[in-house]
């Protein structure tokens, strides 16, 4: 069989099809840990595509399967939103799901539901050319990244012992191959004061003066992090997203203060370094012993729709591939089959699920995804269908390409 020209037909014949499927999905809210309608639409759709199984995991994510080979890939879309914000930014309904002009229109067009019919697409693909090859395909549509990002697949691999050879993420990429991004954790500093009556604020000692200086530290720490020593991933960040400050009542000196902070880290840097950077760069602003300072992890403790509890804290390591992986270099011959091209290899700005696959449990992964990332989480988002076309066959030839059928 011509698998390349096979399947390059096949999708321009779903290309309707496939823009249908991702409208049907924006059309379903499906909010963090409220995605149940959504994932019982993708069910049926992947029943409907012929999929050999389909089925609901503990949190509610869906897997679906073709074939029985040996080894295994899986192609994953989260199908979680962030929700709309302010609507007054918004210049059409985000869950119309009209596809119009080349484009589909609506919330997580791009930010991923565009990557998940895509891959519906491709598995349909598959199961008409009788995909019966060296590996086994899942498809995973899973639950609660956009609250807590590789969370859904620390459980199937930990929890579920599904730990599969390779993992390609279907994130927005521009469809261009992705083989890394920064990883990235949550920091909470607390700091203490005294409080006292605020007609005489000498006899205090202010928490909310400690907390101004502290996040200008935070300001310094951010300028001083340095790049990886390769400079693919660039350097890691650090900035204060939240503070609270409070005291005894509105005429008092405030004895406590909160400091909420994203740090994103690149390569060679982990949590333990993150947070004695914090502890350094806070105390030496505010003055305080470093045992008085609480700089700490939370948990992330959401229950989904399952009604199932797990928790993880919040971080979430970096990783990367080398360009010389067999699974880039199959992504790329991939491309150059299908497109007669050379693709674009590059790296996420955001954080994807892969933190987990790769990060936590050194799964290799690329990215090769519908949409571009600056859509996401935005007002007015809105995908390519050429994007989603692209995609699909794209996603049908690599376990062909990797068996080195062509």
């Amino acid at each position: 069989m011509d698998f390349v020209n096979t399947i390059k037909s096949k999708a321009e014949q779903y290309r309707a099809y496939t823009a249908d499927v991702l409208s049907q999905l924006v059309k379903t809210k499906s909010y963090s840990s409220k995605e149940e309608d959504v994932c019982r639409l993708i069910k049926r759709l992947c029943e409907e595509a012929g999929f050999d199984e389909v089925r609901f995991d503990g949190l509610g994510s869906v897997v679906a399967r073709i074939g029985k080979g040996s080894k295994s890939i899986a192609f994953d879309a989260h199908i979680d939103t962030v929700e709309v914000g302010n609507m007054k930014n918004w210049k059409f309904d985000p869950f119309s799901g009209e596809v119009k002009d080349g484009l589909v229109y609506g919330r997580g067009t791009s930010d991923q539901k565009g990557g998940a019919a895509s891959m519906i697409a491709a598995g349909r693909i598959l199961k008409e050319m009788g995909y019966a090859g060296d590996y086994t395909l899942y498809f995973t549509f899973t639950v609660m990244e956009e609250d807590c990002d590789g969370m859904c697949w620390k459980y199937l691999i930990e929890e579920e012992k599904f730990k599969p050879d390779f993992v390609v993420s279907t994130e927005p990429t521009s469809c261009r191959i992705y083989r890394g991004h920064r990883g990235r954790m949550e920091i909470r500093i607390i700091l203490r004061g005294i409080s006292c009556h605020g007609s005489a604020p000498e006899r205090g000692v202010s928490a909310a003066y400690k907390a101004a200086r502290a996040a200008l530290a935070i300001e310094k720490l951010n300028n001083d992090l340095q790049p990886d020593d390769d400079k693919f991933l660039g350097k890691g960040t650090i900035t204060v997203s939240q503070m609270d400050v409070k005291g005894p009542s509105q005429c008092a000196v405030a004895d406590y203060a909160m400091i909420y902070c994203d740090r994103r880290l690149t390569w060679g840097e982990d949590a333990e370094l993150a947070i004695s950077q914090v502890r350094k760069y806070v105390c030496e602003a505010t003055g305080d012993n470093p045992e008085d300072v609480v700089i700490e992890m939370p948990d992330y403790e959401k229950v989904g729709w399952t009604n199932k509890e797990y928790s993880q804290e919040l971080y979430f390591p970096t990783w990367k591939i080398p360009q010389d992986h067999k699974l880039v270099q199959s992504g790329i011959k991939s491309y150059e089959k299908l497109f007669d091209k050379e693709p674009t290899v590059d790296k996420w700005t955001f954080s994807t699920n892969c933190v987990a696959t790769t990060g936590r449990h050194n799964i290799p992964a690329i990215g090769f995804g519908p949409g571009d990332e600056a859509q996401a989480h935005a007002p007015n988002e809105i995908t390519r269908v050429e994007d989603l076309v692209i995609c699909s066959k794209f996603y049908a030839l690599l376990p062909y390409v990797l068996e080195g059928k062509c």
